[in-house]
């Protein structure tokens, strides 16, 4: 009965409502006035109600492994917020997806993040004391208030979409005729008052035209960044391991996916670094890039080998190396990388992904950004396992299990083939 739909609906709204308080206090102290955050009437937060209801099915799962929920946490936040901020903006032909989060992207992204860290402990403190309440509960209860409370959000639901459907133009219009005391003008007015107090110059008056998708150095055009400079960073260092040392292998740093982290990373630590010297002499944008790119690869040797106890590249056989970490031939390639980076190939890229459909674009960059942190957190999972099967080849919990079962000795050797034991 605890996992059930009904439990479930129970939780979405119990959690829903917490949050929707929490929020509405958040603002309350910061604004000092108070505003119904939801974009429906009902005082509930279905978005962080849905990632509760969620993720109290996976406590049992991982246990103590706590970063492993907090980023499935964060997964789910961000995809759930992307799908319904989708649906939601497609049907009430409204903006209001794009313009409802904390200013800036930067903001959203730690909000996220912060949420996600506040969804995990509640679900690890306060939902132990709600599992006895929820027992004494008779199923017929259960049932009721699940049946009940959906047709209370669906109807709610279907007035907001209308009232935005028909707009604000549409309210304005009907009170400069008299006729705004017609009780259904009132109640969409009602609508519009609402969310332009709680996010002010909501209306279906701003175009999605004049919306332009990461815009300069927004944190979601570094995710499309990333994305692309990881993939072309994979395909360039395969084939170079195939021409040159005559030994295809993968080089992708994660379990799925043909993703080089090492070049997406460096693909945006050059960007937000070098595009500061673009119009400086190429010189200091060559020694930058040179700098920078060594001192990256270095540290993220540094940081595998400390983390999993792992080297994925080892440059001792090279002159010039430094601690076999990286060497001074790779750091004039990554001058030259640099170079024509800011030079040649990041601003025709820079415009091609302002030009991406912003709803459109959005929903697919939190997408990604959940599937990469859930692959960067198997790929952990997997890695730490395979160190702890040398000593301990039993599985202790049905995690390490599954990662046993499916992320064996023999995966780990074929996927990282270049893979050293420090």
């Amino acid at each position: 009965m605890l996992f059930s739909p009904q439990a479930q609906t129970l939780y979405l709204v119990f959690y829903g409502f917490l949050a929707w308080t929490a929020e509405v206090v958040f603002f309350a102290i910061r604004d000092r006035r108070f505003v119904n955050r939801g974009l429906l009437t009902l005082p509930i937060d279905y978005e962080i109600g849905s990632v509760f209801s969620n993720v109290v099915l996976l406590v049992p799962t991982f246990g103590r492994n706590y970063l492993g929920l907090y980023l499935l946490t964060f997964a789910n936040l961000v995809i759930i917020r992307a799908v319904l901020g989708f649906f939601g903006s497609r049907l009430t032909k409204n903006a209001y997806w794009l313009t409802s989060a904390p200013s800036g992207t930067w903001q959203n992204i730690l909000w996220n993040m912060a949420t996600a860290g506040l969804i995990m402990a509640a679900a690890l403190v306060i939902h132990p004391l709600l599992i006895p309440v929820v027992e004494l509960i008779p199923e017929i209860a259960l049932r009721i208030i699940h049946v009940a409370s959906w047709v209370i959000i669906l109807a709610d639901f279907i007035f907001v979409v209308v009232a935005m459907r028909k707009g604000q133009a549409s309210y304005t219009a009907a009170m400069d005729r008299g006729q705004a005391e017609r009780l259904s003008q009132r109640l969409y007015g009602s609508v519009w008052k609402r969310l332009d107090r709680a996010y002010p110059g909501i209306t279906d008056e701003k175009k999605r035209s004049e919306i332009v998708f990461a815009r300069g150095m927004s944190a979601d055009k570094l995710v499309w960044v990333f994305l692309i400079s990881a993939v072309l960073g994979d395909i360039v260092e395969t084939f170079y391991c195939g021409l040159v040392d005559r030994q295809w292998m993968s080089r992708s740093s994660v379990v799925y996916g043909p993703f080089s982290f090492v070049w997406g990373l460096g693909a945006v630590v050059l960007t937000v670094s070098l595009m500061r010297l673009k119009e400086k002499n190429d010189r200091w944008v060559f020694f930058g890039g040179a700098l920078l790119g060594g001192g990256f690869e270095y540290m993220c040797s540094v940081f595998t080998e400390i983390v999993f106890g792992k080297v994925f590249w080892d440059y001792s056989y090279m002159p010039l190396n430094i601690n076999g970490r990286t060497n001074v031939l790779f750091m004039f390639f990554w001058g030259i990388l640099g170079l024509v980076w800011v030079k040649i190939a990041y601003p025709p890229l820079d415009r091609g992904i302002e030009k991406l459909p912003p709803v459109t674009a959005k929903v697919i960059t939190w997408v990604l950004v959940a599937f990469l942190a859930l692959d960067a957190a198997i790929t952990g999972f997997v890695m730490l396992r395979y160190n702890e099967r040398q000593s301990d080849p039993n599985p202790s919990n049905a995690l390490e299990e599954l990662i046993d079962t499916n992320f064996g000795d023999d995966f780990v050797a074929n996927r990282w083939q270049n893979m050293i034991d420090t």
